[in-house]
């Protein structure tokens, strides 16, 4: 394991502040895992640096103090007590900042910790604010934050144009390899945003370095995140979010169970523990508090990642979706709409970024198949990702 101290972005601003921000009108947009390495939060930070000149607060998902639980839950608009300044809700009425927000501004902070996934809607909240800084001559600086899953390893197939929402804007695979700085440049380059970004980057980081070795302390991004490894296994475990089985919300570790009341783990086990790689399924029992299957025990799996850098999130949940939806076709289900705004389309083509997958793994097809089939998508996603590298391998 790597132990190696990493400064993120912030660590950054905080030692050589900016004389870029003088005399401008700042906006911060943050939540509770946007802190420096003493725990001190971003909007203190930024307000003790540059007193008088924060004047919006803007939040992601989930909320400012990530207090909603689960998706399409909105947050409100609101004002910090302490800097007497407004909080605009960015997953609320409105997903994308408004005129009226921009025009307390002329600079956007952006600090939030991603978690490498493309379905995860943090990435999407930003993209949106590059847009409307375009629309309205404001300037972004993003203060980057590792991905916890490393920057080299890439999964998964390439989001379909028919699939984009807000749980897939732009073609990603599923485990994209990028950290937030990083997929600021993608999107304002690639994808034609051209807005006034500045990447203020880490320290210390290397592509090959999970959360745990950067020597950060983990504070969830979102509630159903709580530590590193639930966030190693949520490329994979966040598919069920389209199905009937529970993807372990409303228990102490969520995305690190799997399990329905009707599923038994037995004969999945048997036929896929040779398929899994860097991680071990532990046949389990729990009664969730809260969503799917409330109060009624669910017999499934918790997923021990044993070797990060073996691992495969998308391939292992998509082996186990298979074998569910083959032991148990009777009782498996898709989830109806909605799904993060969209009221018409498949719950599991969004997560999935295809209109097609979801049949071709009820149909049983081989997973090596299933991967070969986006191979060539995925190295020319790997090629592209590459012109926006910002950190080195080793």
């Amino acid at each position: 394991m790597i132990k190696a101290p990493v400064k993120t972005g912030l660590e950054t601003l905080k030692t050589t502040p900016s004389t870029a921000f003088k005399g401008k009108k700042l906006g911060l947009l943050a939540n509770p895992a946007s802190v420096d390495n003493t725990f001190i939060h971003a909007s203190r930070i930024i307000h003790a640096l540059f007193p008088g000149q924060l004047k919006a607060l803007f939040s992601p998902q989930h909320g400012f103090h990530a207090e909603k639980q689960d998706n399409m839950i909105e947050s409100d608009h609101g004002m910090d007590p302490e800097l007497n300044i407004p909080v605009f809700s960015l997953y609320s009425d409105t997903r994308i900042p408004t005129e009226k927000m921009m025009d307390h501004i002329d600079i956007l902070i952006i600090d939030l910790q991603d978690v490498g996934t493309r379905v995860y809607t943090f990435m999407y909240t930003m993209s949106h604010c590059l847009e409307a800084a375009k629309q309205y001559g404001k300037k972004i600086v993003i203060l980057d934050r590792p991905n916890p899953l490393g920057g080299i390893a890439v999964e998964g197939n390439v989001l379909a144009d028919s699939c984009r929402s807000f749980v897939g804007r732009f073609p990603l695979p599923m485990r994209h390899g990028l950290t937030m700085g990083e997929l600021a440049l993608f999107f304002n380059r690639e994808h034609g945003i051209h807005a006034d970004v500045t990447v203020i980057p880490m320290q210390g980081w290397k592509r090959k370095m999970s959360f745990r070795d950067t020597g950060l302390s983990w504070v969830a991004p979102s509630p159903n995140l709580p530590t590193p490894e639930s966030a190693m296994v949520y490329p994979g475990q966040v598919i069920f979010e389209g199905t009937n089985v529970s993807e372990g919300r409303g228990t102490t570790q969520p995305f690190e169970f799997l399990g329905a009341p009707y599923i038994d783990p037995s004969p999945i086990l048997k036929e896929i523990v040779k398929d899994i790689a860097g991680a071990t399924l532990r046949p389990i029992c729990f009664e969730p508090t809260s969503g799917k299957w409330a109060g009624q025990a669910c017999r499934g799996f918790q997923i021990h990642v044993t070797d990060p850098l073996a691992f495969k999130p998308y391939r292992t949940s998509l082996l186990l979706l298979q074998q569910i939806i083959k032991h148990h076709q009777n009782a498996f289900q898709w989830k109806e709409p909605p799904y993060e705004y969209e009221y018409h389309k498949s719950p599991m083509d969004l997560i999935l970024g295809s209109e097609t997958l979801k049949e071709r793994i009820a149909q049983q097809e081989e997973m090596n198949a299933l991967e070969a089939s986006w191979h060539m998508d995925l190295v020319g996603f790997e090629k592209t990702k590459q012109k926006f590298h910002l950190y080195e391998h080793c």
